[in-house]
């Protein structure tokens, strides 16, 4: 029996030692509202993690975007994820007012992806037209402290408007700002995606839009060097026929100091050879650059994504 029991220990230790040798990779990857562009992009990356890293178990979450993004990977509730640039310079210095009550310090890059661009997209009936316009109106500024949100302050302020200057101040994700227009009962809708955004295409073709210009000069009063002159590309809407300035902001994926450098490494690797799979998922993805994805980092890179960039020499 003790020579029975002794052989039965070694099978087990030995199926034990090579579970642990070959240990299921969890990969969550941090996106926000199912309407916006991280989340399919997201959905796009956790299928590519599947195929690319041996065992690795891949999730999607949605969630309120950036500041939420970024407090849940400093927690370590998440191994990467979507984030806007002033989004991200804030949580690395801590400032309370954008949702930061201390640095996250935890906090690492992988890559700069594509710009998001600050679209404020009114009723054609609204009589809104220019920035000016907006006072006394109806307006939905993105969740509470998301990155939107953030955005819609920034702006807002930088044209000498605040939430005061407003009939009403929702405080909605995208469809949801999207289905209280469809239903007259918001004027206007501030939302910071990437070009061709479905929740905008969406309204497009339900309602007659006016896609509203924010000069260059209100963006260089925004005084961040995150926020940077842009333009929404004829046509980009069903109605929108012209070309409009705009605000464009960088979109960055961040991991955090926990995840091993092998999996960052992998992560960032397989980001760039499946490019024409995230393409697929959104078109805002076409602006993504392996050439471009190290620079203007307001973080240090992780380990991981650096080694990277070196085997690629893109970094020296």
């Amino acid at each position: 029996m003790s020579r029975l029991l002794r052989q039965l220990l070694l099978v087990v230790s030995l199926a034990a030692g090579a579970t642990a040798g070959h240990a299921a990779e969890f990969i969550n990857v941090l996106t926000g509202g199912t309407s916006g562009v991280y989340y399919p992009l997201g959905v796009a990356l956790s299928q590519i993690y599947g195929k690319a890293i041996p065992g690795a178990k891949t999730s999607v979450q949605a969630t309120k975007a950036s500041a939420e993004n970024l407090n849940l990977l400093q927690a370590g509730r998440g191994e990467i994820a979507f984030t806007l640039g002033d989004s991200l310079s804030d949580a690395w210095k801590g400032d309370a007012e954008a949702g930061f009550k201390a640095p996250l310090n935890k906090l690492r890059g992988v890559a700069g992806v594509y710009p998001n661009y600050i679209q404020i997209v009114a009723a054609a009936d609204s009589g809104i037209k220019s920035l000016a316009d907006l006072k006394g109106k109806r307006i939905s500024v993105g969740a509470p402290k998301s990155g939107t949100e953030l955005n819609a302050r920034a702006v807002l302020k930088a044209a000498g408007l605040s939430y005061k200057d407003f009939a009403k101040v929702e405080y909605l994700p995208f469809g949801e700002s999207v289905e209280l227009m469809k239903n007259r009962q918001l004027d206007v809708t501030l939302q910071s995606a990437g070009l061709g955004v479905a929740s905008l295409r969406d309204l497009a073709t339900a309602v007659k839009i006016v896609v509203v210009p924010v000069p260059a000069d209100v963006v260089a009063k925004v005084g961040d060097p995150a926020y940077q002159p842009g333009t929404i590309p004829a046509k980009t809407y069903e109605g929108q026929n012209e070309e409009v300035p705009t605000v464009a902001i960088q979109n960055f994926l961040v991991t955090h100091e926990g995840v091993p450098a092998e999996t960052v490494y992998a992560m960032t690797r397989s980001l760039f050879d499946n490019l024409d799979q995230m393409v697929a998922a959104h078109a805002a993805a076409k602006a993504i650059r392996k050439e471009n994805a190290a620079k203007n980092m307001p973080l240090p890179l992780h380990p991981g994504a650096e080694k990277y960039y070196r085997e690629a020499g893109l970094l020296r």
